[in-house]
């Protein structure tokens, strides 16, 4: 009989490549990855991992039961969520992750609510770009995720996976107060072509949109500071060291010094909680997605307020 976490073991090396890499998709150590392929030679009779230079390599006998633990593995989710979706109870275990906004932003009053109606739910938050987001919540290794894109550079999501829209979260131009253009009523980019700005690290999808959307605007963007929170990226603005744009999800205090400015054309991005179609039936899973969608709401409202 084949131990399914040693099973689980084995697919996430043939994943990711490596017996460290699998460990952090698993949050094991390498050791007790490795532990697990050793139990599961012996199980097996069969070698499955062999020295390569200073790593390992899967044997083809590995790669042949890695591909069919890929569709063991997938039964079982489906055979569990069925399982949960006959019950009708929330109960279980979901890991789930969102972007750094989101999860300051909604993640709070969500996991609140939700905690307070399914106490017998256990959900495990951790903090994710959104591309690998959607690579773990494709690969079974997250149960939901909080992603965003922008409406003029949109992200395909790949086969299997559904989403819902919580909330379009629209982005304004954070200028120092004492800039020229700082009390207009609104701004198109074309207008800052001579200015500084301040941006996300590069590779991160902040950084890579607005370098898009600036050369789109025919603006070549002066990246004077980089900086993957808002809440930072606004501090600098408020020193004189650029723009920035910023959407209203991640100005929870905009700092004395800073003047917020509407771009136009609008630029919005929006927000989704993405799960693996199959395991949609889950109560857990619709229960976590009425709980992002209140909480968006709510942030909306705010917003309508102020």
């Amino acid at each position: 009989m084949l131990d399914l976490n040693r099973l689980k073991a084995l697919h996430a090396v043939h994943v990711y490549g490596s017996v460290g890499a699998a460990a952090d998709a698993l949050m094991v150590t390498p050791s007790a990855v490795s532990q697990q392929i050793a139990k599961l030679e012996r199980e097996t009779g069969a070698r499955l991992m062999e020295r390569n230079g200073r790593g390992v390599r899967l044997t083809d006998a590995a790669g042949l039961l890695a591909e069919h633990a890929e569709r063991i593995l997938a039964l079982v989710e489906t055979a569990e969520a069925d399982f949960e979706a006959l019950r009708g109870e929330v109960v279980g275990r979901l890991n789930i992750a969102a972007f750094p906004t989101a999860v300051r932003g909604l993640m709070p009053g969500a996991l609140a609510s939700l905690r307070e109606r399914h106490p017998d739910l256990w959900v495990q938050l951790s903090e994710r770009e959104p591309e690998r987001v959607v690579r773990e919540v494709s690969r079974g290794e997250l149960d939901l995720g909080v992603i965003q894109d922008w409406l003029n550079r949109p992200m395909a999501l790949p086969e299997g996976l559904s989403r819902a829209t919580l909330l379009d979260d629209v982005a304004d131009i954070a200028l120092p107060a004492d800039h020229p253009l700082a009390h207009s009523r609104e701004l198109e980019l074309a207008q800052l072509r001579d200015d500084h700005w301040i941006s996300g690290s590069p590779g991160t999808v902040c950084h890579d949109w607005l370098v898009f959307t600036l050369r789109n605007a025919s603006v070549e963007p002066v990246i004077a500071c980089m900086a993957d929170e808002y809440p930072t990226q606004l501090a600098l603005v408020a020193g004189g060291l650029g723009c920035a744009i910023v959407p209203r999800l991640g100005r929870d205090c905009v700092p004395d010094g800073v003047r917020l400015v509407p771009i136009m054309p609008r630029q919005t991005r929006r927000i989704y909680a993405v799960w693996r179609t199959d395991a949609a039936r889950r109560p857990a899973i619709r229960a976590m997605v009425e709980a992002l969608a209140e909480a968006s709401r709510k942030q909306e409202n705010a917003w309508a307020v102020n």
